[in-house]
């Protein structure tokens, strides 16, 4: 199995939902985990914490699994690519769900082929407009969404995790 590295971003989380995503994300990682949390200004009463990991493929995956579904939490997860698989962002938001996209070397989001005919076909049948289809394959809704809440933490530190077993 390849080993990759990312990051998990909490945009906001309610403080009483901060030691959950700790334990969630030490189940995921196998180890305990202890993140550091600094108040979220976009939001009264919410934190944010940023947390950069090593560890096997798939782990952004079961990251993003593990934290989906919780109300008034807003989280990241990307996974670099490697040799053998390609890179992933998960982002997620309580009125959108989750976004997931396959990114490249260099993090551009790359849309597989079916989906894009899918998009075109749609608007030829009457559906959705294609630049508005393109702009959810694309992720633009939870980027609009989450924009506020990352500017809030552009002096964050980073703690590095080298190691997941």
């Amino acid at each position: 199995m390849s080993t990759t590295r990312g990051v998990m971003y909490v945009h906001s989380a309610p403080g009483a939902l901060c030691p959950h995503v700790e334990w969630a994300a030490g189940a995921v990682f196998g180890v305990p985990t202890s993140l550091d949390w600094i108040a979220q200004p976009v939001e009264r009463n919410s934190y944010r914490t940023e947390y950069s990991w090593s560890g096997p493929s798939g782990t952004a995956a079961k990251l993003a699994s593990a934290l989906k579904g919780w109300q008034r939490l807003r989280f990241e997860v990307t996974e670099e690519a490697t040799s053998s698989t390609e890179g992933e962002r998960y982002s997620y938001t309580p009125d959108l769900g989750v976004f997931h996209a396959i990114t490249g070397l260099h993090g551009d989001i790359m849309i597989p082929e079916d989906r894009l005919k899918h998009a075109i076909v749609t608007e030829a049948l009457g559906g959705a407009p294609l630049l508005e289809s393109l702009d959810k394959l694309l992720g633009r809704p939870w980027d609009d969404e989450l924009e506020a809440f990352r500017h809030a933490g552009d002096q964050t530190p980073v703690r590095w995790l080298h190691q997941v077993v």
